[in-house]
This record gives C-alpha cells, structure tokens and sequence, in this order.
C-alpha cells in the first residue's frame, strides 16, 4: 500500500478511530464506497469529526490521488466579512478553531493542524472566497451546511475538479438563518440526495449522539417540546 510520507515527515501519526454507533458504522462502509457522502442529523454525532478523520486516512493512503483536504464553511451571521479588522486568515481564524481541536485529538499533537496548512495537505476556506478556482485531487468537507444558502453550497460543487469528492456536514434542523428566505440550502441537498450514483447520504438520529447524556437528554426534550417544527 502506497503511504503519504508527508506525514510521516512531519511526525504526525493518525490515531485509529473506530465507529461507535450503527450509523457511523454505515458512514464508514459508506465511505469506502469512493462516492462523495452527505452527513446531516442531530448534533454531537461525530458527522465533522468522522468526516475528517477518514479523509486524512484517505489521504495516507492515495496520495496519488488525493493531495489536499479542504474544509469550507459559511461567515454566518456575517456572511461578507470584508469590514472586519485584519488580514484575511485573522478573519477566518474563529472559523478554525473546531478543527485545530480535531486534529489535535486525532493527530495527539497540538500542532497538527498548522504542520499541515504549511505543508499544503490541509486548507480552509470560507464560502466568500470560493470563486474562480477548481480544486482537483481533493476531498472537501463542507461543514455546517445547514449555515449556507443554496447559492453557497452550489458555488462548492461546481469548483470540484478532476478526482475529487466532496462531504457535506450538517443539521438542517440547526441553522443559524434568521430570514425565511435564507433557508434554502433544503432544496439543494434534496438535489444531492437525488444523485444516488454519486452520493451516499448518512443521516443521524439522536441516538447516535456521542458527545454525552446530557446533550442527547437535551435533543429528545426539545425535539418533543417542538413536534411540529422549530
């Protein structure tokens, strides 16, 4: 088996993870299916977490067709981040920081994720920036698609260039839209569920919460407290 030696040389190792509820289990098998997937349901799941971890696994193990991770996400509730104070990567830091937290749990390093944007395996996006470029030989995870609009997660599809794929991480029923006719991002994943050639879709219920009691005790209050919709 044909290994990435970019981590190797940055003295990363991948911790194994292994699925812990029936759903994760079928993400996994899911996964290695090759075809882009879909990861929406309740929080604390794992959807980001898992997502992550197999593409870098992904990666370790065809670094001759994937060369880079890139995980995009939405500036909400300031989708134009343009007046904030800074450069453009001390705008989009706060963005980051969940995802310097996973890598350094998967990675047990707490440098992981900035060894990995110097050495080109790993970039993040926001959604504002997308245009104009393709990303070949990559996995993208869009994460907190329930955040974009149609519009934004369209604009993430069409840059997938030649051997990529791309995961969608979400919870439609968590979104931090505040105008009714922001909420459009339902229309374009009933798109992607269609395109079953292409995707798998992996949705997960509260049971599959694994961050704690607390949280699934949380969910299945409130989802009682609002049967009829939030």
């Amino acid at each position: 088996m044909i290994k990435n030696n970019t981590f190797t040389k940055l003295k990363l190792e991948l911790d194994i993870v292994k699925p812990l509820t029936k759903v994760q289990k079928s993400f996994f098998k899911n996964y290695s299916s090759g075809k882009s997937q879909v990861l929406m349901g309740s929080a604390g799941t794992g959807k980001t977490f898992l997502s992550l971890f197999k593409a870098f696994e992904d990666l370790k193990k065809n670094p001759e067709e994937f060369r880079q991770i890139v995980i995009v996400r939405s500036a909400v509730a300031t989708r134009d981040i343009g007046h904030l104070p800074g450069t453009l990567e001390e705008k989009q830091e706060i963005y980051e920081l969940p995802y310097k937290s996973i890598c350094t749990e998967l990675f047990n390093d707490p440098q992981a994720y900035e060894k990995m944007v110097e050495a080109g395996v790993l970039r993040f996006m926001l959604t504002s920036y997308v245009r104009g470029i393709t990303l070949d030989n990559s996995i993208v995870i869009a994460d907190e698609f329930q955040n974009m609009t149609a519009h934004e997660a369209d604009s993430i599809i069409t840059r997938l260039g030649k051997f990529s794929k791309i995961l969608f991480c979400g919870d439609i029923f968590q979104t931090d839209f505040t105008r009714q006719g922001e909420k459009t991002i339902g229309k374009f994943i009933a798109v992607v569920e269609s395109m079953g050639e292409w995707f798998d879709v992996n949705t997960f219920q509260v049971e599959d919460i694994v961050r704690g009691e607390l949280l699934k005790a949380y969910i299945r209050a409130k989802d009682f407290s609002y049967r009829d919709g939030y």
